[in-house]
Parts: structure tokens; C-alpha cells; sequence
């Protein structure tokens, strides 16, 4: 994308608050993107920004409109499952373009990728994480990628990342958020994880609910041939971490690939954006994870 190309920007699950997607616009206004709105991006209807038909048009109009350059979710919330089945994955396919957006929006990136093998952009939401800039600069640098293609590296600086098995990893980066990605099992939009890296990030689930997804992934062979886990934030709220510690250490003890937590990505500040579906790189020996836009 280039300065004073449009964006459209529509919400594929819950409904955006206006003045919180009035206060996350002003970025791209200031980058020079043009803003174009999904044509229902207003129309709530109970948890959802719309009906499910409204949402599909809204999406499907996105990548039909050959002066769209990039499609932006504004918030997750619930309804992309809903939506999933009812998409022109040819449409995509043939009309490739950016697409960004996490949390409910995982589902969506998972089935894009299966069906029309578009890598798309797991990052930061404009009416969830771009209110307070002074808070969110590092947030906002993310959307940086839009650009220019840009090799994204997490390392051990600050002191952030801990180990929870050791190894070196090398893979196509799939996943995001845990409860999406653990509803698409045993759905045609299940992620394809063979040989890959993958991502996982929660926000205000207990523990043993965690645990339980964790289980039912594993259980399913969705852990089965990966080359290595990240785990993003998982924003516990107001329950005690060492519990959701101690659950990681005795879940990933003696798995056969590395496994890597810290990673700043997800329902935090900063929330930095990543590539999914591209090439990405992990190690535990000086702890780092670098993904390699461009390459497939």
C-alpha cells in the first residue's frame, strides 16, 4: 500500500463503539489512507455489528472493489464462524489484498488462508487498541507493514520471553486466538498446522478453561508434526497468573518441538501485528522469534 490509497474498514463480528473508531481513525488520517466504511458498519443487531448476510455484503464488497487496498477489522467480539461457511473464497483468491484484524477475527484468517491461500495480517484493531497513542506508539508502528514488507523479530530485550521447551523451530506461522482456533476443530476451516509455528493468545478465560482448550487441540492432533509454539498474552484480568504458569510447564513438558512465551501479541499494550502464513523462525537457545514476510 502507498499514501493515499482506501481502506475499508468493517466488522465482521461484534459492533464498534463510534467514538472509540472516530478516535483509531485518525491514524490512518494521518498516515494519508483514504477511509472507506463497510455500508452496514453501524447496523447493530444484538451481539453482532449487523446480520449475518449485512456482514458478508460488507466483506465481500471489500475485496470486490478493485480501489480497496486493505481490508481493516475495527473489533472482534463473536460472528465470524457465522459468516465463514457464506464466503467467495475465489473472490479473495482472485482480488488479493491486506487483511487485518485479531481475537474473533482469527477464525476468519484461518479459513482465508485454507481456501484462498492468502497470508493476511494478525494486528491491532482500530476501536480496541489505538485510543491512548502515547500508550500505543509501538501498537501503531505495527501498522508499518502496510507499507512495506518488514521482518518482524521479537528477541530477549527487555527480559519478556521465558522458555518452556527448548529447540529450534521453522515453519509457516498459522494461529492467533485460542478459543477460535479451538472452535474451527472438526470444522472444514480447521487450521492446517503441519510443519508450522504456531500461535496462541487468550484474554479473560480461567485457567482451566485454558487447559481445556489445550486439551482438546491435542487430543484433536493439532500439536501433531508443528514445528514450535509461541504463546502471545494471555490477559488473565483479575485471576492470579501462577496457576495458568504452572499449567503451561506441565502441558508442554517433553514435547518434542520448542515452546516460547512472551511474545507481545494479542489483547496487550503494546499489541504488535504479525504475518500469517509466511515463513517464521524460532529459537530457545538466545530466545527470539522472527517471521519473514514474503516468504511462503
Amino acid at each position: 500500500m502507498k499514501k493515499g490509497d482506501t481502506i475499508a474498514v468493517i466488522a465482521p463480528a461484534g459492533p464498534p463503539d463510534p467514538v472509540k473508531l472516530r478516535e483509531g481513525l485518525e491514524y490512518f488520517k494521518e498516515v494519508g489512507l483514504c477511509v472507506q466504511f463497510g455500508r452496514f458498519l453501524f447496523d447493530q443487531e444484538g451481539y453482532l455489528a449487523a446480520s449475518d448476510p449485512k456482514r458478508l455484503d460488507d466483506f465481500h464488497q471489500a475485496f470486490a472493489d478493485p480501489s480497496i487496498k486493505g481490508v481493516i477489522c475495527v473489533r472482534g467480539g463473536y460472528g465470524t464462524a457465522r459468516m465463514a461457511p457464506f464466503i467467495n473464497y475465489s473472490l479473495i483468491r482472485n482480488n488479493p489484498k491486506v487483511f487485518w484484524g485479531y481475537s474473533d477475527i482469527t477464525y476468519l484468517h484461518g479459513a482465508i488462508q485454507k481456501f484462498s491461500r492468502l497470508s493476511t495480517f494478525h494486528g491491532p484493531m482500530i476501536a480496541s487498541d489505538l485510543l491512548e497513542e502515547k500508550q500505543v506508539s509501538d501498537t501503531i508502528r505495527s501498522f508499518n507493514q502496510l507499507f512495506e514488507p518488514t521482518e518482524v523479530c521479537f528477541d530477549n530485550s527487555p527480559q519478556t520471553l521465558s522458555v518452556l521447551q527448548h529447540g529450534i523451530g521453522r515453519g509457516r506461522l498459522v494461529g492467533g486466538n485460542l478459543t477460535l482456533v479451538a472452535d474451527s476443530v472438526g470444522t472444514p476451516y480447521q487450521w492446517e498446522t503441519e510443519n508450522s509455528i504456531l500461535l496462541l493468545e487468550e484474554v479473560s478465560e480461567p485457567v482451566y478453561r485454558i487447559d481445556a482448550m489445550l486439551q482438546q487441540l491435542k487430543q484433536a492432533g493439532v500439536f501433531r508434526h508443528i514445528q514450535g509454539v509461541v504463546l502471545g498474552d494471555f490477559n488473565m484480568g483479575e485471576e492470579e497468573p501462577t496457576g495458568l504458569e504452572r499449567l503451561f510447564r506441565e502441558f508442554f513438558r517433553n514435547c518434542p518441538f520448542p515452546v516460547l512465551k512472551g511474545i507481545k501479541v494479542g489483547h496487550c499494550t503494546p499489541n504488535y501485528g504479525v504475518p500469517l502464513g509466511v515463513e517464521a523462525f524460532l529459537s530457545t537457545a538466545k530466545p527470539c522469534f522472527r517471521i519473514q514476510p514474503g516468504v511462503c
